[in-house]
């Protein structure tokens, strides 16, 4: 088999600088005990029976008990948001209709892995079977964000330009820290489960063009290690189909709020970076094992540690690196009116906090349920 990369060049070359989609992974619970349920297959029916505006925008992801809304392509981010807004309020109204209850983590606190259903298709029925044990492990759930990048090769030097920007919009993100019943001790237990288990996954290295990322491609593809470019997980890559840059580091988000806030700042890096690309704007592309040294302190500590300074090999608070993150952003962010409004803690630093108050990890997760709950569902559709 081969990739068709030339209509995959044609995409980009073709695309919109600053098109945006959005992409939310849920999990699927019961809504009196808040374990996980398979019913993926129940909604999407549903959705296609009485809303088709939903099914179109619904996708199953590995497991029956999550469930992924899809904005579809917006001219800019306003309009992103307005679609995605209007899907979510569909899919918590008819899940509600349903007796289902939605979450907004990295990861279930307690479900057992073994105890799930994966989807079935062709797709991920291929995953499981070459995985294995690293598949049925990923009970996991994020926040993908599609950018237009003009340019085949623009859009390959844009991941470049970001890899080392990955840790801190994980750290920013992070929002998984119970896994298995318990306080793993990190803050993204998502991502030590997914992407530090998965093939491909991760960093990817440094292309610098289009014709060395096909040449990458090609060579999955001539050695048989990958059928379908699905296969490749990198958490920022080039997407072939919809000429965007998609940006994969971040742990689903418990509030609507928060979702669109790292949304709008990822909008902001990239369009910042591709510009940065057009004035030749000097960089040195660092080697992955650098960036993962900061991977790894934001999967531990996220927004409560430091980061590695990798320009003066030195540590400094994740914190100082999000307000320089937002300065570097802020003159496209200013053209486009795009703000970006964090919260003083993100999900991983309240939910540990509310345990050191004393509460169980399940009723933390109830807490986050609930504002999930409250933020994504919204008024109802009228």
């Amino acid at each position: 088999m081969s990739l068709d990369f030339s209509t995959a060049h044609e995409s980009f070359e073709d695309a919109t600088d600053g098109t945006i989609g959005l992409e939310e992974e849920l999990a699927l619970l019961d809504p009196a005990t808040l374990d996980l349920v398979p019913c993926f297959e129940q909604l999407h029916d549903a959705a296609a029976e009485h809303d088709p505006v939903l099914a179109a925008s619904l996708a199953g992801e590995l497991i029956s008990s999550e469930i992924e809304i899809r904005s579809g392509r917006g001219e800019d981010l306003a309009a992103a948001f307005l679609a995605q807004r209007d899907r979510r309020r569909r899919l918590f109204a008819l899940a509600a209709e349903r007796g289902i209850a939605l979450g907004a983590t990295g990861t279930h606190p307690w479900a057992d892995y073994r105890e799930q259903r994966n989807i079935d298709t062709e797709h991920y029925r291929r995953v499981v079977d070459g995985l294995q044990y690293v598949a049925r492990r990923n009970n996991t759930f994020s926040l993908h964000v599609h950018v237009g990048v003009r340019g085949a090769d623009r859009a390959v030097q844009v991941c470049d330009r970001l890899r080392p920007l990955l840790p801190l919009l994980l750290a920013i993100s992070a929002n998984s820290p119970f896994v298995d019943g318990c306080d793993s001790g990190l803050h993204t237990a998502r991502t030590q489960i997914f992407t530090k288990s998965f093939p491909r996954c991760g960093v990817p290295d440094a292309f610098g063009s289009w014709r060395a990322f096909k040449d990458y491609v090609d060579f999955l593809v001539k050695t048989r290690s990958i059928v379908e470019y699905t296969q490749v997980w990198w958490s920022i890559r080039p997407h072939l189909s919809f000429g965007t840059v998609e940006v994969r580091i971040c742990d689903a988000q418990s509030t609507a709020a928060e979702s669109e806030a790292l949304a709008a700042l990822i909008v902001g890096a990239v369009l910042q970076a591709a510009r940065d690309v057009d004035e030749g704007v000097p960089f040195a592309d660092l080697p992955p094992r650098l960036v993962e040294e900061n991977i790894w302190r934001a999967i531990r500590h996220g927004l409560d540690g430091k980061l590695i300074d990798l320009d003066r090999a030195e540590e400094r608070p994740a914190a100082e690196a999000v307000e320089r993150l937002l300065s570097w952003t802020a003159p496209v962010r200013g053209e486009l009116g795009i703000d970006v409004a964090l919260p003083e803690c993100n999900g991983a630093q309240r939910q540990r906090r509310l345990l050191e108050s004393g509460v169980s990890i399940a009723e933390v997760y109830e807490a986050t349920v609930r504002e999930t709950r409250e933020t994504y569902a919204q008024e109802a559709i009228v």
